[in-house]
């Protein structure tokens, strides 16, 4: 029954048009009122616990890391990088949106402001030269949906602090399955263009490809800088995201001098915007949360997964099929906070590893980002390149399949995840 008012409550609130933060807050008031813990001190306490949170400081310093990149002059430089060295090879303009698409992920952690900034500056080029405007949208948003796998993601911080979970052996653990992402994209994207007859770009010069990429060095410095940090154990993922905000400020300031500082008020604002409502829905899914195991959901929930507790993989392939379905109707921050402490339980019980499980339950949430209705990813990309929702669908749908392949790879052969996570740990 308390499944049912819980479910109940918090689809019934999002259908009325309530933000979905909002929505939690309602159905933890419903549950509340089921089990007859009525006490508002509850949706206080926990509201505030969630948000006061050293782990969440990530969340704003790497969106204000982003903003400042896209702004300064960072996540050009590095298109301009990628387009030098691979642009003039067949469906060059595409590996390059590729190879574009994984540095920033390494640089920002955030799919949406990664997608908009490589979809602004090569699908005008790829237009121009010939391509597809779908496919090409679709290749641009499918690459964006890698920054919440790949480290510094945001979506595994969220992981991190819903599930209890090491927040820097999930960054590790999502480098491999970052680049195998990647590499599906190559792969497919390979196999649609080699019919399209469009001349490449002309080839750059080694003297040229040399200063293009000196000039974006510095900003490749970055993600080597952030992730052998917190490898080598000289920092926090969460300290991590402060010093990627400070270099990425100090490189726009004073290195390449695109950013005045009367514009820091307005990138910091926007920052702060994003940052806002993510952090509200973390402390909002707090209150649900709390319920959710005050009320002991966790164990109907074990209870219906029971048949799959002695089959680990089989347990991996029904969730992963029930997080498809939920993510073409959630967005992936109030996916992660509503099911992972729900699954986490069931999780523990059949042995999976939890950092293994979360980098396949983000994969699975970020590729939500990109199938409709809500799609924000989709959206982005569908309104930078002034096409409809429905065509960049439909352009996605190929590289949308390469990926949920490289899902399902991972959940028959874990050690995919598990191996270079042990790897890298030593």
């Amino acid at each position: 029954m308390i499944v049912i008012v819980f479910i109940g409550a918090l689809l019934g609130a999002m259908a009325l048009g309530m933000p979905v933060a909002f929505a939690l807050i309602v159905s933890g008031l419903a549950m509340m009122w089921n089990i007859d813990m009525w006490s508002p001190q509850i949706v206080a306490q926990n509201m505030l616990s969630g948000a006061d949170s050293f782990t969440l400081l990530a969340v704003p310093f790497f969106l204000f890391a982003g903003e400042l990149m896209n702004a300064g002059g960072i996540s050009r430089r590095i298109v301009n990088a990628a387009l030098a060295w691979i642009g003039h090879y067949r469906g060059g303009l595409g590996y390059a949106g590729i190879a574009a698409a994984v540095v920033l992920a390494a640089l920002s952690g955030s799919a949406i402001a990664d997608t908009a900034a490589v979809a602004a500056l090569l699908v005008p080029a790829m237009r121009n030269s010939g391509y597809s405007v779908r496919r090409s949208t679709g290749l641009l948003a499918a690459g964006g949906v890698i920054a919440p796998v790949l480290p510094p993601a945001i979506a595994l911080v969220l992981f991190g602090v819903a599930g209890g979970v090491s927040i820097t052996q999930l960054f590790l653990a999502g480098i491999f399955p970052g680049l195998l992402m990647a590499l599906s994209l190559v792969i497919t994207w390979a196999i649609v263009c080699r019919r399209d007859n469009i001349a490449p770009l002309p080839k750059k010069t080694l003297k040229e490809r040399i200063k293009i990429t000196a000039d974006a060095s510095i900003g490749l410095l970055l993600p080597i800088v952030v992730i052998g940090g917190i490898r080598a154990g000289i920092f926090t993922p969460t300290e991590a995201a402060v010093i990627a905000a400070v270099y990425a400020l100090l490189v726009g300031l004073f290195v390449y001098r695109e950013i005045k500082f009367n514009e820091l008020y307005g990138l910091i604002v926007r920052a702060a915007k994003i940052t806002a409502s993510v952090i509200f829905l973390v402390a909002a899914a707090m209150v649900s949360a709390w319920l959710i195991t005050a009320a002991d959901i966790p164990s109907y929930v074990s209870a219906m997964l029971q048949p799959f507790i002695d089959t680990p993989i089989l347990l991996m392939f029904v969730l992963m099929v029930l997080v498809i379905i939920v993510g073409t109707a959630l967005d992936m921050a109030p996916t992660i906070l509503i099911l992972t402490p729900v699954l986490m339980p069931a999780i523990r019980d059949a042995g999976i590893n939890p950092v293994y499980f979360g980098i396949l339950f983000v994969m699975n949430n970020a590729l939500g980002m990109v199938t409709p209705p809500v799609g924000t990813v989709l959206n982005v990309a569908a309104s930078v390149s002034r096409i409809s929702v429905d065509d960049a669908f439909k352009g996605v749908f190929p590289f949308l399949m390469a990926e949920i392949l490289v899902m399902f790879l991972l959940v028959l052969f874990p050690d995919l995840v598990l191996v270079p996570l042990r790897l890298l740990m030593h």
